[in-house]
């Protein structure tokens, strides 16, 4: 009866490594997915889990391309978001992602968005190869400028939606990119990737101070910050 007692114990030791390693294994797989952004939904038709930074892309993606493609009355639309005077953020949406939402409603009400003046908003969904136009007229709030354009996806590189890039009109480059689950989050990412990349005086951060402040985000915002010991890409 000891032996057995002994052998039986030796296995529960055994199975009980066994299983901490396979947890470990699974952890190491979920957090290279989260890394790799296996968090967005790359066809829109599921939520987006993982909000990561608007932060500067590398040197081969800091290029930025207009938008050209079509509208929601099949009419052909042009977007140019180099080599003018306002920034543009571009908001890659689609109609079958239940965290766009979020998005789309934020968006009816553009006097609440909290932008500063200069930056302009363009939703750009899918081209209508990918997307159905009457599935997003109804969800595209009134004045809501979109555009349907597969090429734009494919030159951004977007992983899945919902997704965000700033674009610098005047240098005609992306300042900012990331994603995130709630507009008033989205807005403190961006409005801190335009501060990390303007001028350093105190002028433009006095500014910047200011429109932060005036979107309801203070000294300290988690917004702004990643939770402790989170990597980019992770769910918190």
């Amino acid at each position: 009866m000891a032996a057995l007692i002994a052998i039986e114990t030796v296995v529960l030791a055994m199975l009980t490594l066994l299983v901490a390693g396979l947890l470990r294994s699974h952890a190491t797989i979920l957090r290279r997915l989260h890394e790799l952004g296996a968090g967005l939904d790359p066809d829109g038709a599921a939520p987006v889990a993982a909000p990561v930074h608007l932060t500067t892309p590398p040197a081969d993606f800091a290029a930025a391309a207009d938008i050209v493609g079509a509208g929601l009355v099949d009419d052909l639309v042009a977007v140019r978001v180099g080599a003018v005077a306002h920034r543009t953020l571009l908001a890659f949406l689609s109609s079958g992602c239940s965290t766009c939402h979020a998005f789309w409603d934020a968006f009816a009400a553009p006097a609440e968005l909290g932008l500063p003046a200069d930056v302009r908003v363009v939703v750009v969904a899918k081209g209508t190869e990918a997307e159905s136009g009457s599935a997003l007229s109804a969800v595209v709030p009134d004045g809501v400028t979109v555009v349907q354009s597969s090429d734009a996806w494919h030159d951004y590189n977007v992983p899945g939606s919902p997704y965000f890039v700033l674009v610098d009109g005047r240098s005609a480059r992306v300042i900012g990119e990331g994603t995130g689950v709630s507009w008033p989050q989205v807005l403190g990412l961006l409005l801190q990737a335009a501060r990390d990349t303007e001028p350093r005086d105190a002028t433009n951060e006095t500014r910047i101070d200011h429109e932060l402040l005036a979107a309801g985000i203070g000294p300290g915002d988690r917004s702004l910050y990643p939770a402790a010991g989170t990597r980019s890409g992770e769910t918190r």
